[in-house]
């Protein structure tokens, strides 16, 4: 089983800065700032957007939005294929596994250094399309991820 993950488009961003309630911030540690575009945390000193994203657009009770950074000349999504990016390293995540309905079919919490693992067993269930991974601690969407066939 292959499974993608992606961050989200920098086209997303496109009128983010100029929207309401968005705010600039500056990296002030590593780890500390992930960018939902590139996958990592931002250095210390670059500039990010943090701003109101809605991760699960559907048409379901599980419709979700939170507050995420991202680069503010975030250029490129990420894309991971069989691995986990570095914002899930040394962070609790949570794990939300969904049906082609949109609806939730479980979800697990993953220690540091088990999303791999954690993803895989997800995946073992035939019923499971996506994954969306939500930092345990904040709750903020950290990444989609999908079953994928090269």
């Amino acid at each position: 089983m292959t499974y993608q993950i992606t961050g989200i488009s920098p086209e997303q961003l496109a009128n983010v800065g100029s929207a309401p309630g968005t705010v600039r911030v500056t990296a002030s540690s590593k780890p500390g700032f992930p960018c939902r575009v590139t996958l990592e945390d931002a250095e210390p000193g670059e500039e990010l957007l943090l701003f109101h994203h809605v991760s699960h657009d559907v048409d379901s009770p599980y419709r979700s939005s939170y507050a995420i950074y991202a680069r503010a000349g975030a250029k490129t999504a990420a894309r991971y294929t069989d691995e986990v990016p570095p914002i899930f390293v040394g962070r609790p995540l949570g794990m939300r596994a969904f049906g082609a309905d949109a609806m939730l079919k479980t979800a697990r919490l993953s220690l540091p250094g088990d999303a791999d693992q954690t993803i895989r067993q997800l995946f073992e269930l035939e019923d499971i399309v996506y994954i969306d991974v939500h930092n345990a601690a904040h709750g903020c969407f950290a990444a989609r991820v999908e079953r994928f066939e090269s």
